[in-house]
């Protein structure tokens, strides 16, 4: 009886040294990559471009700013859990907004064309001074 005491006090004062289990957040839609020693269960949109002047007083910024101050609710409302990220280089002169969704989310968002990403690049690419404008989508986890 002592002895299943003591092993008893041995097992439950051991395990406060454990290591702690590390869980990430899941889905019933993680999707595997690199023959499963990667997996991913957020999706990226990235809309990006070049702009012109020194990034501290630079026209095209200035107005690629104002473009996304008037679409940022839109995108937000994109999904209860969306990211977004906004990006600049001043070296290289570019301009990123990335908009990491639930893949549950990507789907639905995908269908709608990526709204409103049609009227926000139409918008960056009317002011004068923005050049290469392009989205990509991307995997984006937080690890």
């Amino acid at each position: 009886m002592k002895t299943v005491a003591i092993l008893s006090a041995l097992v439950t004062s051991a395990s406060a040294f454990a290591q702690p289990t590390v869980s990430r957040p899941s889905t019933a839609l993680n999707v595997d990559l690199a023959n499963g020693a990667m997996s991913f269960d957020r999706v990226c949109r990235e809309w990006r471009c070049k702009y012109t002047g020194d990034k501290s007083d630079s026209k095209s910024l200035e107005a690629i700013s104002n473009v996304l101050d008037e679409y940022l609710p839109q995108i937000k409302a994109v999904s209860d859990d969306i990211k977004v990220n906004r990006l600049v280089c001043g070296s290289c002169l570019d301009f990123k907004l990335m908009m990491t969704v639930p893949l549950d989310d990507f789907g639905p968002w995908e269908e709608k064309g990526f709204a409103p990403e049609e009227e926000f690049l139409a918008k960056i690419k009317a002011i004068d001074g923005v050049s290469q404008v392009e989205t990509q989508t991307i995997t984006n986890m937080e690890i």
